[in-house]
């Protein structure tokens, strides 16, 4: 058996996850209008301001999701999953909301928590997950 001499990590947080948007200021109505996510980050930057760093997250979340503009990418094809002590009313809550592409119901998986998924209006897919409260 060999040793591991690695050492070990100093990461300690997933901080902000990158969707390609086509549109930074359609996402950003998308996810603050429709999924009630808060503004984290609205910047110009470069060397004459022309790119924006535009980060948004849920109330209290420690992670971010960037919105980018194509840089390398098309827009879409990304996912992430997010937590919620209850499936079953947000998916209600975001189903009253109306124009968001979103399953039917909730799917329900042996060994799996409850889940749906929804996808932004450039496809990216956000997976809503149950998870204990707390």
């Amino acid at each position: 058996m060999s040793e591991n001499t690695q050492a070990s990590t100093t990461i300690s947080n997933i901080g902000v996850v990158m969707f390609t948007v086509a549109d930074q200021d359609a996402a950003l109505a998308f996810y603050t209008e429709k999924l009630g996510f808060e503004v984290r980050g609205d910047t110009a930057f470069g060397e004459n301001d022309e790119m924006r760093w535009l980060e948004v997250a849920p109330p209290g979340s420690r992670a971010r999701l960037a919105l980018n503009p194509p840089m390398y990418d098309e827009p879409g094809g990304s996912s992430i999953g997010v937590e919620t002590p209850d499936v079953l009313g947000e998916h209600a809550r975001l189903s009253a909301i109306g124009g968001i592409d979103l399953d039917a119901e909730p799917m329900r998986t042996p060994g799996a928590p409850l889940m749906f998924m929804l996808r932004d209006p450039d496809g990216n897919t956000v997976v809503v997950v149950e998870a204990p409260a707390g």
